[in-house]
């Protein structure tokens, strides 16, 4: 949600739906999520939350990510719940289009770097833990009901020019871009999730993007498999990237 400056000194009752662009990222994990996270949540106009769904995701799946149950106990899993915090009203669970009113935005990374990375922290894996079906899946809505083709940025480019990849990200959905996305204080955000201590050590240690570097390490028999099924859903949602 961006908070237009100009409207600070107003009540709540006189600021409205124009005054603020809702901004969904859609990613899978490892993917820089978390730095572009924190990149939106330095600008001084916008607020950023750290995945909603996370706590309704770890009920529901009984994934047995690090942290997992305290993040069930300590976070809303309502998925009804969440929406309303989100938009409003309560859609049907199997209905996406709550998400119509938002920017949709997509945040993709090579798969082979998004497993390795992934492995590190969980033996947890399929082709559903890379998030990249469920991109598919709500790209094709967006495209469906937008008429047009949503953002979507790779890894591998926000790193090698960021501030390039971000100007136009940002022009895309209509919000102007701040040189404050490029660089934040190193150590954990007021935005965090408490799973953070298990997942952003990484990020933690950094302040700002970090060159792109090819990750090192051989992947499973199992997950070999799972590479081969998400590099094709990747490249789908690679050839319409914004590019350099």
């Amino acid at each position: 949600m961006r908070k237009d400056p100009t409207t600070v000194s107003r009540t709540r009752n006189e600021v409205t739906r124009l005054d603020r662009t809702r901004i969904a990222m859609w990613s899978g994990p490892r993917n820089i999520s978390t730095a572009l996270m924190y990149s939106f949540e330095n600008r001084f106009d916008c607020h950023a939350t750290d995945e909603p769904l996370y706590a309704s995701f770890l009920l529901n799946s009984r994934t047995p990510h690090p942290g997992a149950e305290e993040v069930i106990e300590k976070n809303e899993t309502d998925l009804g719940k969440v929406i309303t915090t989100l938009t409003g009203p309560i859609p049907d669970d199997s209905d996406i289009s709550w998400i119509d009113d938002f920017k949709n935005c997509f945040l993709i990374r090579n798969p082979r770097d998004v497993l390795l990375s992934l492995s590190k922290i969980t033996d947890s894996i399929d082709l559903l833990s890379t998030g990249l079906p469920q991109q598919l899946t709500i790209f094709r809505h967006v495209i469906k009901s937008s008429g047009k083709i949503p953002p979507v940025i790779d890894s591998e480019d926000v790193l090698e020019n960021p501030e390039l990849i971000l100007s136009v990200l940002c022009e895309s959905i209509g919000i102007p871009f701040s040189r404050r996305m490029l660089s934040w204080e190193p150590g954990p955000r007021s935005c965090d999730g408490l799973w953070g201590k298990y997942w952003y050590d990484s990020v933690w240690k950094s302040s700002g993007f970090s060159p792109p570097s090819s990750k090192e390490g051989e992947l499973s028999d199992h997950l070999h498999s799972v590479l081969e099924e998400s590099t094709m859903i990747y490249q789908e949602l690679r050839e319409m990237r914004i590019r350099t």
